[in-house]
């Protein structure tokens, strides 16, 4: 028989693990996503500062004036997100970008979101090459900003892969580099077609009604496809399709 002393001294602990139990039930609140701007101008580096603050779910940590500056802010504040500014003093985007690529340590880099004037600006393949996940023209809409840092910042490519991988194509076209097919040998003949679909900019969904297959299945293939080529995401997907000459600019199919 339980006197009322033993019940007395085992209520405290029911009633943590009662609380434990009920906490265990309650989802994380998610982390706002971390930022820094990097840009040489003033005003627009404010700009794009005081717009993203203006979302709950996203804190800017900092801003930089120049790449040797944004590679120092980073590696200071760890954000999850870079807008990152081509054409800068002391250093551009293009090598603050491969030198943030190049960071190891137990943080992961962080994505890097490539703000440019010209949508098909010669330098945007390149910081492609270094490593960015993608790029924004600096006329953006404020909604469309927002949604690029939450998709990036989620592990995705950057939205319009259509737009991208244009521009690749177009710059892979003018830049010819010698194919290296060996690189795709680790894949399976169904993961070389999932890649080659990849870089014709299929989302989730076309990938699926192209293969006959579900939507997990398609999340799947691509998955083993980045981790097996050491990929970051699709973007980083596209760029390799057009360097190993698994796709041919203009010619419509895989080569």
């Amino acid at each position: 028989m339980t006197t009322p002393e033993a019940a007395s001294e085992a209520a405290p602990e029911a009633v943590a693990e009662t609380n434990a139990e009920a906490a265990a039930d309650v989802p994380a609140e998610p982390h706002p996503v971390r930022i820094v701007v990097a840009d040489d101008h003033e005003v627009v580096r404010a700009g794009y500062a005081g717009l993203l603050a203006t979302q709950p779910d996203f804190t800017v940590v900092g801003t930089a004036r120049d790449g040797a500056e944004a590679v120092r802010v980073c590696r200071e504040q760890r954000p999850d997100v870079v807008l990152m500014d081509v054409r800068m003093p002391v250093s551009d985007g293009i090598q603050a970008t491969a030198e943030l690529m190049g960071d190891t340590g137990p943080a992961h880099p962080p994505r890097v979101l490539i703000l440019t004037t010209f949508d098909l600006d010669e330098h945007v393949y390149d910081a492609l090459i270094a490593g960015a996940s993608g790029f924004l023209l600096k006329d953006v809409t404020a909604e469309r900003l927002f949604d690029a840092v939450r998709v990036v910042a989620a592990g995705e490519a950057l939205l319009a892969p259509g737009v991208t991988r244009r521009l690749i194509a177009e710059f892979a076209r003018l830049k010819p580099r010698a194919p290296r097919r060996d690189a795709l040998a680790v894949l399976t003949p169904r993961e070389s077609e999932v890649l080659r679909l990849l870089a014709e900019g299929l989302s989730n969904p076309e990938l699926a009604g192209r293969l006959h297959v579900g939507e997990e299945t398609v999340k799947t293939h691509v998955s083993r496809v980045l981790s097996k080529l050491g990929l970051r995401d699709r973007t980083q997907a596209v760029v390799m399709a057009y360097e190993t000459g698994l796709v041919v600019p203009g010619a419509g199919s895989s080569a």
